[in-house]
């Protein structure tokens, strides 16, 4: 039965619709009675109830009446809900919510005295206090007040000169239950005072303080970085949260304690349990039967992967045909291992991916089996599923055989290894070790890959390259040297092959009418579009690719294509990657736009990412014949939970890799305070611009350390100030003046003259060193 709460949602829905009219309360209880249908007869007495509503929602300010006594919504009174977003300074913004986009299609600005106890993605009420006149303009240099303790404040306001101004009148629903940052403690200002504890967060945009009463505390010491519960919130009148410490990492300043403050932030699981472990290992220790499965291990079947991994779970093989070729990719067969519904499989379901890290693994499976019993070693017998796969001449697919094999890995090959012996033959030091792959395997194995990068480039699939760090580390884990890892034959080789696999296998599970995890790619948002388009039409780029009714990825290409020609690919390669949807894991099929293929799937990395292991199954209850009635609707309602369990357990994995290779690029120039680089501005704000450097660390340039009143131009990506302009893709170089391990921030200053000599003279003296 609908509550009342249903009836609330759908007159905010019909209320703060753009083709909705003022009406009569009768009117509008007519209209949600019709858009319920037979749910609102199941309400005893409607009509009393949405009485009842209608006045709690006056009374809330979500509705109002008008002179005549219509129902009008609280956005036509200027109340409007949304999402609140701090700034360090101690301003917000606030994004309504989508209903309200014809009325308020930007964000709004929040003076930090209109905050209302608002913290980071609160949902809050506002009241909208100042509409801009039109064509006012927009001014982005920071007025700087003094703020407290002592450091420099930015009201916001001359930021938000064309930007429609909003008070927060009510917090609907807090975001933030916990919080890391680190415990201080301050002394009383007279002698019978008692000192107080605080924690002052790492993220800057929570700016309210968090007091820690002394029976709070646990553990903890001043200087020790925290996780704390927040258990009362900040008031309007009194800024100040308080909270409970729930656990300590160590001290702020040590590596290791925001190394195991990122993982906890993320939910990294890190430790197994007992009993899963004791469970790996007895699945570890089954022996290897050749009984029931395909025999292959007299077949030229090997592994490619980089010198350092230790979990090999795929393998590949080749053999020409009449028609073409057969490609082989060997899988792992982590199923036979991990069972579903064990405790496992339960353990890999929340962990959902290995997340790698700079210098660790956290793997989704235990070692016993990662790196054991399921990772494909040379020269050892391993149950895997493979994927036969028959290609034409021109690289197409033309059917999928999986089967259960049994196979022994004839090399354990490593990407360097292979390639240097792609370039210089036999004169190579690791030739011998190869020398049953040449001068046949291999080289037709290259000839089968330029052939597949052909056939994809021409579909349209997108070529996106990003640059990917490497850290050099010494002996306690502290990072010497960044460097870019370069990506040879072999990479792109293996790369190409996996994709083909993964597009064959879902092809294939696809024409079985069988349940599958596909990994989809949506069309690019509309709007991101318009705002590449206008960017790329800024370039001087031929645009008319884009202004096709339905867009292809290889009308994108086609403006890529031409970056490339005028060597601006690299600039428009970050616009277009800002602009595209996120890929995610789905029950349901549907393109993947950036590979320009319909049907495709994770198939080849089941010891790593836990949809792959759900494909394998689904592929077992084929071959098994197992997949009746019950078991498909079963396989169907789990395939949908776990889409959506690893597409989160993805975005959160992501976020912890790339927080922990923050922090080690703040750690290589926390003593390169004061030497100058070069670098790429590789984003614009209205509030400074970041450059990338050459050794891919990245900074911030606020706009209040350049010289001059600078304006921002959103569409085209650039500050300027008369005849100086800063853009997107410009060289600049830049001074290192801060970094902060706490925040992972760092922050650059334009080089001048003197900085240059400082950095040259620092050379000089390190090479005399």
């Amino acid at each position: 039965m609908k509550t009342n709460e249903t009836i609330r949602e759908i007159i905010t829905d019909l209320t703060s619709a753009k083709s909705y009219n003022a009406c009569m309360p009768e009117e509008l209880c007519d209209a949600v009675r019709e858009a319920m249908g037979t749910d609102a007869e199941e309400i005893e007495d409607f009509d009393t109830v949405f009485s009842q509503t209608v006045e709690d929602m006056i009374n809330q300010k979500e509705l109002g009446r008008s002179g005549r006594g219509n129902l009008i919504s609280g956005a036509q009174l200027g109340y409007v809900t949304g999402t609140f977003r701090a700034n360090a300074k101690g301003f917000g913004f606030v994004t309504p919510d989508e209903r309200y986009a014809h009325l308020y299609p930007e964000d709004l600005f929040i003076g930090a005295e209109r905050a209302g106890g608002a913290m980071m993605g609160d949902r809050v009420m506002v009241r909208i206090t100042d509409v801009p006149k039109p064509g006012k303009r927009r001014q982005t240099q920071p007025i700087k007040t003094k703020g407290q303790r002592g450091k420099a404040a930015d009201t916001g306001r001359d930021r938000a000169v064309k930007r429609t101004e909003a008070s927060v009148i009510r917090i609907l629903k807090r975001a933030l239950t916990h919080v890391t940052g680190t415990l201080y403690k301050e002394l009383p200002r007279y002698k019978k005072g008692s000192p107080r504890y605080f924690v002052e967060p790492d993220n800057d945009r929570i700016t309210a303080e968090i007091m820690i009463r002394p029976t709070d505390l646990g553990d903890a010491v001043p200087g020790d970085k925290v996780e704390t519960e927040i258990i009362k919130y900040p008031k309007p009148d009194y800024p100040i949260a308080q909270g409970r410490i729930t656990h300590v990492f160590g001290d702020t300043e040590s590596r290791e304690a925001n190394y195991k403050a990122v993982l906890h932030e993320n939910g990294i699981r890190c430790e197994f349990s007992p009993e899963v472990i004791a469970a790996a290992d007895k699945q570890a220790a089954r022996p290897i039967s050749a009984e029931g499965r395909l025999d292959l291990r007299d077949k030229m079947i090997f592994t490619i992967d980089s010198a350092d991994a230790k979990d090999l779970d795929d393998a590949i093989s080749l053999e020409k045909t009449e028609d073409g070729w057969l490609l082989g990719v060997h899988i792992a067969d982590v199923s036979e291992y991990v069972r579903q519904n064990s405790p496992i499989d339960a353990e890999a379901y929340l962990r959902g991916t290995s997340v790698y890290f700079v210098d660790k693994v956290v793997p989704m499976l235990p070692r016993s089996l990662s790196n054991g019993i399921c990772s494909l070693n040379g020269g050892e017998d391993r149950y895997a599923l493979s994927a036969m796969i028959s290609l034409d001449r021109a690289g197409n697919i033309l059917g999928c055989d999986c089967r259960e094999t049994l196979i022994c890995s004839k090399v354990r090959g490593v990407y360097a290894e292979l390639n240097d012996i792609l370039e210089r033959g036999e004169q190579s030091a690791y030739y011998e070790k190869y020398a049953m792959l040449f001068p046949e395997v291999y080289p037709e194995m290259v000839r089968l890959y330029e052939i597949l990068y052909e056939k994809n480039r021409a579909r349209g699939a997108l070529e996106l390259e990003t640059a990917e760090a490497k850290f050099v580390l010494d002996e306690s884990g502290h990072p010497m040297d960044i460097v870019r890892r370069e990506r040879g034959i072999s990479e792109c080789l293996i790369e190409q092959f996996m994709l083909c696999a993964n597009e064959a296998v879902a092809s294939w599970l696809h024409s079985m009418q069988m349940p599958c995890i596909y990994r989809i790619h949506e069309e690019p948002p509309a709007d991101k579009m318009q705002a590449f388009a206008s960017f790329a039409y800024n370039l001087g780029l031929d645009i008319r690719p884009l202004k096709r009714r339905q867009l292809r990825p290889a009308d994108l290409q086609a403006v890529m294509n031409e970056a490339k020609e005028k060597d601006m690919d690299g600039v428009l390669s970050v616009v277009m990657l800002r602009s595209l949807s996120k890929a995610r894991y789905a029950r349901v099929q549907s393109m993947h736009f950036g590979l320009a293929t319909e049907y495709y799937c994770h198939f080849t990395s089941p010891i790593r990412r836990y949809p792959d292991l759900c494909v394998h199954r689904f592929i077992k209850d084929i071959l098994h014949g197992t997949s009746d009635e019950k078991s498909l609707q079963k396989a169907e309602a789990f395939a949908e939970k776990a889409a959506l369990q690893s597409t989160e357990c993805e975005i959160r994995a992501m976020t912890a890799e790339r927080d922990i290779e923050d922090l080690y690029k703040v750690l290589y120039l926390e003593d390169k305070i004061g030497q100058v680089f070069d670098g790429i501005i590789s984003s614009v704000t209205s509030f400074g611009f970041f450059v990338e450097l050459d050794n891919l660390c990245e900074g911030l340039v606020p706009i209040g350390t350049l010289n001059g009143f600078y304006n921002y131009d959103e569409t085209t990506l650039t500050l300027s100030c008369g005849y100086q302009q800063y853009k997107f893709g410009q060289r600049v170089r830049v001074e290192v003046s801060a970094a902060d391990r706490i925040t992972r921030k760092v922050d650059l200053v334009l080089a001048d003259e003197d900085s240059e000599r400082r950095s040259f003279d620092y050379d000089i003296e390190r090479i005399r060193r």
